[in-house]
């Protein structure tokens, strides 16, 4: 092993990233099918993280597959070339010899300069962001005839999506911890502390949605000490979060009424409700902020999707907040990018095992045919549409893909 690779040699294991238990790095592979993986630079909007993190580097190139990373990918999550460079990639001071490698990995969608970089039978990972997903992008890589996986398709064994679950459990912490700051003095608000203390009742936090995002938002705020009430129309996701948070909280239908009577009683709210047809339904009228309190604090987390307050609107982690009806508004899209060193340790450990696995089947073809969690992923097949949801929004022909894999036997 190279002096460059030392630092990882006897640190990096397959079961940090949920393989099965070693005691000591996998050896290096001399199967002759190693993969080529390039990491660019992400440009997409507010995205700070990088797709692989310099220990996940580190357990490829230990297997032997050749990885190049463009100069400053991992500059926002705190990780500098040096630290991949001694994990064994290459750096590439050029975006086009990144594209020049079999497999790119990235965080964000595809930028348009960047699918004109992509050549044919190339393996793209990335998100899709199905709300702003257009179908001239999904045109233009169709025409580039490759194999296109999105990260929020893929499932694990059990049936979940293991990087939307990921990315969402650091969504729900992240937004009580973002509400509590700007209740405070220093955020511009009611000067309340979120738990409260001995003598002093805590704030009241109104969530919406018990999904993932609702229900670690619920556990974060209980665990700072907040009286917490959650709404869902789904009652077995209200149930579900029940159990898993162990704790009687609060729990309702989204009724108009008995929403507006405690949202004028909240001190933050946040909205988490997620739709899987597109645009979340904006179930929080004007009317209804207009009656919170005065410093009381919105963080819209549904804003991916439209957000579910009518008085959302985008905003930017330079700019993060509005004020409405004297109500302070949080509507940052992906959020997750705001701790982006732990929110690219997720996508790694989830993104490393599936790239080993590839190898070990010899190719992504034969990995696909034998992997139904990762094949859920693929949108894209040799240039072939194979995602029925998208097919069907976007007006494009569709070909099934398992039709598609069983004929390249």
């Amino acid at each position: 092993m190279s002096d460059k690779t030392s630092k990882y040699s006897g640190s990096i294991t397959s079961s940090s990233f949920g393989l099965a238990p070693q005691e000591m790095a996998l050896a290096i592979s001399n199967d002759k099918h190693q993969l080529y993986i390039g990491v660019p630079k992400e440009t997409y909007f507010q995205e700070n993280r990088v797709a692989l993190t310099p220990e996940a580097v580190a357990l490829l190139t230990n297997n032997g597959h050749r990885v190049t990373i463009e100069t400053n990918a991992g500059q926002k999550s705190h990780y500098s070339d040096r630290n991949f460079s001694e994990a064994g990639a290459e750096i590439a001071y050029d975006i086009e010899q990144v594209y020049k490698a079999d497999t790119v990995v990235k965080v964000g969608p595809l930028s348009v300069e960047e699918i004109d970089m992509v050549k044919p039978k190339q393996t793209i990972f990335s998100s899709i962001h199905l709300p702003t997903l257009e179908p001239a992008y999904i045109q233009k890589l169709m025409q580039k005839k490759v194999t296109a996986i999105a990260y929020e398709y893929i499932r694990d064994e059990s049936g979940s999506f293991p990087m939307v679950r990921a990315i969402s459990e650091i969504a729900g912490n992240s937004a009580i911890l973002i509400g509590a700051q700007y209740l405070s003095n220093l955020g511009k608000g009611r000067g309340v502390l979120l738990g409260g203390i001995s003598g002093v009742p805590p704030a009241r936090v109104v969530i919406l949605g018990a999904g993932v995002v609702g229900e670690f938002a619920t556990r974060a705020a209980l665990g700072l000490g907040a009286e917490v009430r959650v709404f869902d129309n789904n009652i077995y996701k209200l149930m579900r979060l029940q159990n898993n948070v162990n704790v009687r909280v609060y729990t309702s239908t989204i009724n108009p009424d008995i929403l507006s009577e405690q949202l004028s009683k909240a001190d933050l709210v946040v909205g988490a409700i997620h739709s899987e047809s597109g645009r979340t339904p904006c179930v929080v009228s004007e009317e209804m902020v207009g009656n919170m309190k005065q410093g009381s604090v919105i963080v819209d987390v549904s804003i991916d999707q439209g957000g579910c307050f009518e008085t959302s609107r985008v905003t930017s982690h330079k700019s993060p907040v509005f004020s409405k009806f004297g109500v302070i508004h949080y509507c940052v899209p992906n959020i997750a990018s705001m701790v982006s060193r732990t929110a690219s340790s997720a996508i790694s450990h989830v993104l490393a095992p599936i790239l080993l696995n590839i190898n070990e089947y010899r190719g992504v073809e034969n990995y696909l045919e034998t992997a139904p969690g990762t094949r859920n992923g693929v949108y894209i097949y040799r240039g072939k549409l194979t995602n029925a949801h998208l097919s069907e929004r976007f007006e494009i022909r569709y070909t099934n893909l398992d039709l598609l894999i069983t004929s390249n036997f």
